[in-house]
């Protein structure tokens, strides 16, 4: 009984540990940018589909909520903030629809069975990602108005940079699975 106790702490203080570095991980992701308006393009997208495939999509799940509230609660985790502002004003920017997105994306890439071929994980990748950036032009025509070219202002400059981290987490997701042993 003692042992099982003792399994059980180890394994709860280790996922704490992994969602506490994972929300630090998103947070330095969304500082290294190339700035585009009105989305800037980060590395929020790798790190959010790495969460998914290595931790599965309970611990990805809670690792982006967490980054999620800190970033509502005022906690300069977002990519433009503190600059441009903190907390819900900043989480309700044009940026809300893609950070909301994060939320699907990482629990299809927890939840997808990746023992299949380099075709099927990278399709699996396609359709994970792409949530994001549903998410993102639903909420980008709803706040700049749907008159406005949402999909040359919040999709098509990032198509060659998601297709580069799709392609190298695709080559390098059976041996990132194998993290989910560590929890």
């Amino acid at each position: 009984m003692e042992l099982l106790k003792t399994n059980l702490i180890q394994k709860i203080l280790k996922t704490f540990i992994v969602i506490f570095l994972g929300t630090i991980a998103l947070t330095i992701s969304a500082k290294l940018k190339i700035p585009f308006y009105p989305v800037p393009m980060t590395m929020q997208t790798f790190v959010v589909l790495f969460l998914g495939l290595a931790f599965g999509y309970k611990v990805g799940l809670t690792t982006v909520g967490v980054y999620l509230l800190e970033g509502i609660i005022g906690m300069p985790v977002f990519s433009n903030s503190p600059e441009k502002g903190i907390g819900l004003v900043y989480f309700t920017g044009p940026t809300m629809g893609y950070l909301i997105g994060f939320l699907s994306a990482v629990f299809l890439t927890g939840c997808l069975n990746f023992k299949n071929n380099v075709f099927i994980v990278f399709s699996k990748l396609i359709l994970s990602v792409s949530t994001i950036y549903i998410f993102g032009i639903l909420w980008l025509g709803t706040l700049i108005g749907w008159d406005k070219p949402i999909i040359s202002l919040g999709v098509t400059p990032f198509l060659l940079a998601e297709l580069f981290k799709i392609c190298l987490l695709t080559l390098l997701a059976k041996k990132i699975i194998k993290f989910r042993k560590f929890i």
